[in-house]
């Protein structure tokens, strides 16, 4: 603090701090407690938890429930001054019930409808739990192997089963009768004998993070019952994969599986996931690149194709990122074993797995990866070498995912429906029920498995109003698009186009020529003057020549600049949109040729580049009708580039109809924000000039957060944006959401046989399966015509400004209507879009921090 004086307690400490004041102080005057002349309140919580504790220690070996009178404390306290050691200690004895008071965020408006959702119940048998007990060792053993070794040995004497990390922490499904317990063993191959004493703690709460770690581990158990292979997190079945002999690929279809403390209780989440293996292994891949470059570039080119890949050993069934190409070693190369020999890789491979390598003079491939040591408390980096004939790649190629053949043969095994999703999770509740072996895994631990999954109450909200321009509104219908309606009418805020120029090659004057005339014709359905633009031919399709005619070309009174490219190549588009964003300012938009090549499609392509250059200019096309003033959206996204910088986008709006937007690009070193304060300092000040006035509420929408930044989100991010606002000297609140797409929760509706689809647009399920102690729900806000839909799970992580969980709800699902970029709803809320777009545009391409003068534009579209 600032005058150097100790920070004021809080919670537990707040607590004992004042029942210690209040026993001094007791003890101090001779102040009975029975002449005290009003009964305190009931106490509730932590003070109950005193309470009992103080009980114990007065009332001696008596039964802890009974609860002692003021006097006999008063008189215990007048006799003995008590000590905060003994009150923390007499705490750790204490099984709390839960981690605080659960988080209820349910709303009521909407339409009500039946949903079912992937996840199963899981209940604990009564009398079963997770019981946590101390293992001490008598000689104390150093080895982690040998204490092991002890408690195995001790298990089985008792016939129980266990979990034990090989320190000092033991779990057992069931109490046993004695709360201290010492068993005598000698030592395996010696004749040391140990006594291993266990020492009862207490028994866990079903939602603590170890028992949840510890019902994970045993559904991981369960799936290597059932003959699946872990890659990565998930599971997967590789008698059962799909082949693509065409593109030499192959599919494995798997799930992932999560157990976790929720509203609704202890619930399994049973998703169903698709791995792509290649047939190709990475030796095959720098054959490939050896005859396909120049020799002197190989290296180079093998380095780029192959650094950062995820390679799959069938040897041992795991999954390695590539971070290094061993030029200088190869299978003859020896590496120590544990008894201190030496192996070359050849023999190892033969010894351990009967494979045999063939080419022994190919390059290595180096994994890194940090491991925890016994006894340290930093985790240690350790080298993993690969050998390439044995490594098959995994994932698509950017060349396969602009593959349309290749991505529509693999989205017949990947693309599942709703019905197929719901046809595996039964096929994985019968295998686990008809198996002897998964129902002992689960019987041990006094776990049972429902049969079926949850059917849920959720709710529909109403169809949004959109508004074009002179004053037009349509309804949205069940598909949540409306596209047809937008080349019906007006656009909303339309910008008149005086000053514009067209650059392009020979090869394409035709194409050319054709966008320019079609454009002109869409100057009347759009609501505003199109005027012909300048037109600059390009005497080749080099880089530096449109670097050139960028320069010598563009000045300020230049609207728009339309650069017609015979192919889309990324150094050269990089260039362009640095030049046009950075050092020239001027919105920009770049064409592939190509797609101006097709007649029967030609007008609605230059339609949506219409749409876009009127909104890269200020315009917007349409709006939907919001019932407040006075508030200010914002849209945080991250974009991950080459390390150490990645890249943040910060949009917000600018009008009350939620029609302008305001937009800063940061780079950062990390996921989480550290400039926040910048950027909301220059919004805030945007927004005043732009209104008049600063915001009365801010809604910060922020994407990218993941569970375990949840709480270093709340604590640091959120107090950036409260320090601005207590600079400022405003009363302004604030409510912090985060929102998650990638998730594994998924919903389902029924149609009217009774059979699973996706759930309709607007969609809300905001109980049961949603976190205990947060203020969540997910939302469908969109309509998939192919495949599941994803739900996009939101966090209410901050919130002052006292929403109910109605209006939220309801200004997110607003808030997905608004991306200029399709005429539809999207997953996510239009201000994360454009701050994703934003900061993949400056990530990608830009690189540099783009020009002030195109803040209060979308130029990123």
């Amino acid at each position: 603090m600032a005058d150097g004086s100790a920070p004021t307690p809080r919670g537990r400490a707040a607590a004992l701090k004042a029942k210690l004041d209040q026993l001094k102080a007791q003890s101090a005057v001779g102040v009975a407690a029975s002449d005290a002349k009003t009964e305190p309140p009931k106490p509730r919580g932590r003070a109950a938890m005193l309470q009992r504790l103080q009980s114990q220690k007065v009332g001696g070996s008596g039964d802890s429930s009974i609860v002692t009178t003021k006097s006999q404390v008063s008189s215990a306290a007048s006799e003995k001054v008590w000590k905060i050691e003994t009150l923390t200690k007499g705490l750790e004895e204490v099984s709390l019930s839960a981690e605080g008071k659960p988080a209820i965020y349910k709303g009521e408006s909407g339409k009500p409808l039946k949903i079912s959702a992937n996840y199963i119940r899981l209940d604990i048998q009564k009398g079963h739990g997770v019981f946590e007990y101390e293992v001490k060792f008598d000689p104390e053993l150093d080895a982690k192997n040998q204490r092991i070794r002890m408690v195995n040995q001790m298990m089985r004497d008792m016939e129980s089963v266990k979990v034990f990390d090989g320190g000092h922490c033991l779990y057992l499904p069931n109490k046993i009768p004695e709360d201290i317990k010492t068993y005598k063993s000698t030592l395996p191959g010696s004749d040391q004998e140990v006594a291993v004493t266990i020492i009862y703690k207490r028994q866990k709460y079903f939602g603590d993070k170890e028992c949840l770690h510890l019902y994970n581990i045993l559904f991981k158990r369960i799936m290597h019952i059932l003959l699946y292979t872990q890659m990565g997190r998930n599971y997967f079945n590789p008698a059962h994969k799909h082949l693509i002999p065409q593109h030499k690929l192959e599919v494995y279809p798997g799930f992932a599986v999560t157990v976790d403390e929720l509203e609704g209780g202890l619930l399994l989440c049973l998703d169903t996931q698709h791995k792509v293996l290649r047939n190709q292994n990475a030796y095959e891949l720098l054959t490939e690149i050896r005859c396909a470059s120049d020799p002197r570039m190989f290296k180079e080119n093998a380095m780029k194709n192959i650094i950062g890949s995820c390679v799959f050993t069938r040897y041992n069934n795991k999954t390695y990122i590539i971070d290094d190409l061993l030029w200088d070693m190869t299978p003859n190369d020896t590496f120590p074993t544990r008894d201190g020999n030496t192996i070359t890789f050849v023999d190892y491979y033969k010894q351990q797995y009967n494979i045999t390598i063939n080419d022994v003079n190919q390059p290595l491939l180096l994994h890194r990866r940090s491991v925890k040591v016994s006894g340290k408390a930093e985790k240690e980096d350790r080298m993993v070498c690969l050998v390439p004939e044995l490594s098959f790649l995994t994932g698509l190629t950017d060349t396969m995912r602009n593959d349309f053949k290749v991505m529509k043969d693999i989205a017949q095994y990947t693309r599942v429906t709703p019905h197929q999703r719901m046809q595996a999770l039964r096929i994985y509740l019968d295998n686990v029920k008809n198996s002897e072996k998964a129902q002992q895994v689960l019987a041990q631990w006094g776990l049972s498995i429902a049969t079926s999954n949850v059917e849920l109450p959720g709710r529909q909200l109403e169809p949004e109003l959109i508004r074009f321009g002179n004053s037009n509104e349509i309804i949205v219908g069940p598909g949540a698009d409306w596209n047809r309606d937008l080349t019906n009418n007006t656009v909303a805020s339309p910008v008149d186009l005086h000053t514009w120029v067209v650059f392009y090659t020979q090869q394409d004057a035709k194409y050319a020529n054709d966008f320019v005339q079609h454009m002109g014709r869409l100057a009347r359905p759009l609501g505003c003057v199109i005027s012909k633009p300048r037109m600059e031919r390009l005497p080749n399709d080099q880089t530096q020549t449109y670097v050139t005619f960028v320069k010598d070309k563009i000045d300020k009174n230049v609207q728009v600049a339309v650069f017609i490219c015979p192919s889309m190549r990324s150094d050269r588009y990089a260039v362009i949109k640095k030049l046009c964003c950075a050092q020239l300012p001027v919105a920009s938009q770049v064409i592939n040729s190509r797609t101006l090549s097709k007649p029967d499609k030609v007008r609605s392509i230059i339609l949506k580049i219409a749409l876009q250059i009127n909104c890269k200019l200020g315009g917007s096309l349409w709006t939907a009708r919001f019932p407040f003033s006075g508030w200010m959206i914002c849209g945080i996204d991250v974009y991950h580039g080459s390390p150490p910088n990645s890249v943040c986008g910060f949009v917000t709006s600018m009008n009350d109809s939620i029609s302008r937007w305001y937009s800063t690009a940061l780079f950062q070193s990390k996921e989480l924000g550290d400039f926040f304060k910048v950027a909301f300092t220059k919004s805030l000040e945007q927004y005043k000039d732009s209104t008049g006035n600063f915001p009365a509420k801010v809604i910060i929408i922020r994407d990218g957060v993941g569970d375990g930044q949840l709480d270093y989100c709340r604590r640091y991010e959120v107090e950036q944006f409260e320090n601005v606002i207590k600079e400022f000297g405003l009363s302004t609140t604030i409510c912090f959401v985060v929102v998650q797409k990638r998730i594994n929760t998924r919903m389902f509706s029924f149609d009217r046989n009774g059979e699973p689809e996706n759930p309709p647009p607007g969609t809300i399920l905001d109980h049961t399966v949603t976190r205990k102690y947060l203020y969540d729900f997910f939302m469908v806000p969109q309509s998939v015509r192919q495949g599941t839909v994803n739900p996009t799970h939101y966090i209410v992580l901050h919130d002052t400004c006292k929403l109910k969980p109605d209006y939220v709800q309801r200004l997110c699902y607003k808030l997905c209507h608004l991306y200029y970029n399709w005429p539809g709803t999207i997953r996510v809320p239009a201000p994360c879009q454009y701050a994703h777009k934003l900061a993949a545009m400056v990530g990608q391409h830009v690189k540099t921090k783009p020009s002030a003068e195109l803040a209060d534009k979308l130029w990123f579209l």
